[in-house]
């Protein structure tokens, strides 16, 4: 509701096509954590399903339950890591014919490759298809306005969520095997290691700990592939609505004196650092705006130019007690300038500039305070996103179940297998969770399965992990193309018919 409250608030404004575009994009958004839930929810069932701990009508249900619950309880930090690999002049002008292209091609190219690979039956990752996407928007982005396609994509981000998709399934694969060889050396229950009997529940203490199981896993997967669509619903939001969404519109007065406080700090830092450089307002937004695309280097003059971007901050927060006070268009300055700042600040934190420990404490409280008015999800969202994954896992997780149930290995899943399984795959998303770092529960819930079975020398279907491997290296090199055809095509359209800049 709080959407359209949002919408009844400024419709004398929006343009009826604007509007459209809105609604269309928060849908997309929506359907692409819909069939999400085809492929990683449907993991987390697939273990309790094919060891009858639970019906599966009531294996999704629960699972849906625990993904609403471990979305509301999510940080956002994932959200908005997802948001960070997008061009920065997409983000910051995300309600132009540009942002709103960039939106639908990488929404629709996840949306394909996804229902695609999953109507193969393919456990296909969805981290690494928005991710993919993410990549060819930026891409194509960069060579329709005549740069290096390599500018288009923050490499540094890219390069820490590529390693964490890279390295969860060996995790999965290895720990699951390792859990499985420790508890036969430990646990001496025969059952335990046995193929289920056919529609029998297993005994109550080893069900307790598969639906243990199945439950962390779902949890951990709300808390962590449910955030990603809501990171591009804000996106869109703050787009199209800033004087709603731009900021944290609940903040108080001591929290824009606290902001205000750590800007004025980090102003004395910052002009320590320009040596005596100066530079004017446009030629300060001009350097900023260089300095935060990926080829950009630091000197005095990027010092000098945060510095000046810093006491427009202050002297900005000073005049007003809360946000409310600013209009429409202040709150989306207020915001792109906020956006920029922590952009160049994460920037000058990695390449170690700030050497000095007071110095790296002034730029990280005043990093914490931009976030905590800018990085924000509404309840809505949350629930919006959580129900869309839970309804549909119950609608679509067959195909995806009985990959992972019975054409990875040869053998059936046993007690032991599905609880090593799912245990890892829990411990893996909630540590990237707490990371802030996207993580497949499809890779590292399949890789932990196949784990089991070659430590438990129950053997593997080759052709099953082929076809796998083949969806897992084929992902990002189909979803960059997919996302920059999609772009170029849609820029088109946005522009020749809604007419938008």
């Amino acid at each position: 509701m709080h959407l359209f409250n949002a919408l009844a608030e400024v419709s004398p404004t929006l343009s009826p096509m604007t509007g459209v575009f809105l609604v269309l994009a928060v849908g997309m958004a929506l359907a692409f954590e819909f069939v999400n839930g085809f492929h990683d929810t449907a993991n987390a069932v697939a273990t309790v399903i094919y060891t009858h701990s639970l019906k599966d009508r009531v294996a999704v249900v629960w699972s849906g339950c625990w993904n609403l619950i471990g979305v509301l309880t999510s940080t956002g930090a994932v959200a908005f890591g997802i948001v960070s690999l997008l061009p920065v002049e997409l983000v910051i002008n995300v309600g132009s014919a540009a942002g709103f292209a960039m939106v639908f091609a990488l929404l629709l190219s996840a949306i394909i490759w996804n229902v695609g690979t999953w109507s193969l039956g393919l456990p296909a990752s969805s981290s690494h298809t928005l991710i993919g996407s993410i990549m060819g928007v930026g891409i194509g982005n960069a060579l329709m306005n005549g740069r290096a396609y390599g500018e288009g994509i923050n490499w540094a981000k890219a390069g820490e969520v590529g390693a964490s998709l890279l390295i969860s399934p060996v995790v999965g694969f290895v720990c699951a095997a390792l859990l499985l060889l420790l508890a036969r050396a430990l646990i001496k229950k025969p059952e335990l290691y046995a193929a289920p009997p056919k529609d029998k529940a297993p005994p109550l203490w080893i069900r307790g700990i598969l639906i243990f199981t199945c439950t962390g896993v779902s949890f951990a997967h709300g808390s962590n592939d449910g955030q990603k669509g809501m990171g591009l619903i804000m996106l869109i939001l703050v787009g199209i609505l800033p004087g709603t969404y731009a900021l944290r519109m609940g903040s108080d007065d001591s929290t824009l004196r606290q902001l205000s406080g750590a800007s004025a700090a980090l102003t004395q830092v910052l002009e320590k650092h320009a040596n005596g450089v100066s530079v004017t307002t446009k030629t300060a937004d001009d350097e900023l705006t260089a300095y935060i695309q990926t080829t950009g280097v630091v000197d005095d003059k990027t010092f000098a130019a945060l510095a000046d971007k810093n006491r427009r901050i202050t002297a900005s927060l000073e005049k007003v007690k809360t946000f409310q006070e600013l209009s429409e268009a202040q709150r989306r300055d207020m915001r792109t300038q906020f956006y920029v700042v922590g952009v160049a600040l994460d920037k000058l934190n990695k390449a170690g500039q700030f050497t000095d420990e007071s110095e790296q404490k002034a730029a990280k409280d005043l990093k914490k305070s931009l976030d905590g008015v800018t990085k924000y999800i509404p309840d809505w969202v949350k629930v919006a996103v959580a129900l869309a994954l839970g309804l549909g896992t119950m609608i679509g997780y067959k195909r995806i179940v009985v990959t992972v149930g019975e054409k990875i290995g040869k053998a059936h899943l046993t007690y032991a297998q599905g609880g090593a399984a799912e245990l890892v795959a829990m411990i893996t998303i909630a540590a990237a969770d707490m990371y802030g770092l996207p993580v497949s529960t499809t890779h590292v819930l399949s890789s932990g399965v196949a784990g089991t079975m070659a430590a438990n020398r129950s053997g593997l279907q080759t052709r099953t992990l082929r076809n796998i491997l083949m969806a897992w290296v084929l992902t990002l090199p189909a979803c960059i193309f997919l996302g920059a055809a999609l772009f170029a095509l849609g820029l088109t359209i946005v522009f020749h018919v809604a007419g938008l800049r």
